[in-house]
């Protein structure tokens, strides 16, 4: 099941089921995208509200508010090589903040403190179930479902300043999208990104080093994993420069493509 964020009219955000039909009550109208309504929170309810719109009448918004993000640095060993990294010996984590996380269609507004902003075409894991030091074996239990993440880094900024909370965690650097994937597997799929329609980034999720389950289980030994938390898994080879105006379009196999335009900040 296919699980959205969105508004109607400018009116408050709301959840709903993606599927390929018919408004309810309009049989008249073709086949198309259509958001059938959810009624409470989707990882607690899957119950229907009975009202359902065609995806060109509503405003696609990130599909979920996570608590925290949870990112892993080098987990591609070709990623790694391309900057001149090792592999690191255990996984590479960090933060972006909430206020980093913007859905699709939403822009990537270019920090003035950066004159190198980077795409970075990711595998997200949402969390369903609250997890502490969750076995290898019980992974699949807290695991709600699967988006598109562009890990948008400042790539100066990260060089300059060693650590990474303000080159990774800028307003606008964590694009979510379009939709949550409850039902995938996620062990070997395709992930690309372009610029301006342009291939940038190819690779698969089987070429991680580490699998979404090590990573888990390495996270959620030192931290409660919540519902809605949300997990970035790495970045294949082929990251590069994003200017303003540019167009940065994530595509990953199963899911579907999580578009955002860069802007200058204002």
């Amino acid at each position: 099941m296919r699980i959205a964020r969105f508004s109607v009219r400018e009116g408050s955000p709301a959840a709903g089921s993606v599927s390929f039909g018919v408004v309810e009550g309009d049989p008249t109208q073709p086949e198309s995208l259509v958001v059938h309504g959810l009624a409470g929170h989707p990882i607690v309810s899957m119950q229907l509200s009975g009202e359902s719109y065609r995806m060109q009448d509503i405003r696609l918004l990130s599909p979920i508010l996570p608590n925290k993000v949870v990112a892993v640095g080098r987990n591609y060993a070709a990623h790694a090589k391309e900057l001149g990294n090792e592999v690191p010996d255990v996984p590479l984590t960090f933060f972006k903040p909430s206020t980093a996380v913007i859905g699709p269609t939403e822009s990537i507004a270019y920090p003035p403190f950066s004159s190198d902003v980077q795409h970075e075409a990711e595998l997200a894991v949402v969390i369903g179930r609250m997890g502490r030091e969750v076995p290898l074996e019980r992974v699949p239990e807290i695991i709600f479902g699967y988006t598109c993440a562009n890990d948008v880094t400042a790539r100066d900024v990260q060089q300059r300043e060693g650590q990474w909370a303000r080159a990774k965690g800028f307003d606008t650097s964590c694009p979510l999208g379009p939709w949550i994937e409850t039902e995938l597997d996620p062990s070997d799929l395709a992930i690309t990104c372009t610029v301006n329609g342009e291939l940038k980034q190819t690779g698969r999720t089987s070429l991680m080093v580490r699998s979404i389950a090590e990573l888990i289980v390495h996270i959620s030994e030192a931290m409660t994993l919540l519902p809605g938390d949300v997990i970035l898994t790495g970045t294949p080879a082929g990251v590069g420069p994003l200017n303003v105006g540019d167009e940065v379009a994530v595509s990953i196999e199963g899911i579907g493509t999580l578009t955002n335009r860069v802007i200058k900040r204002g």
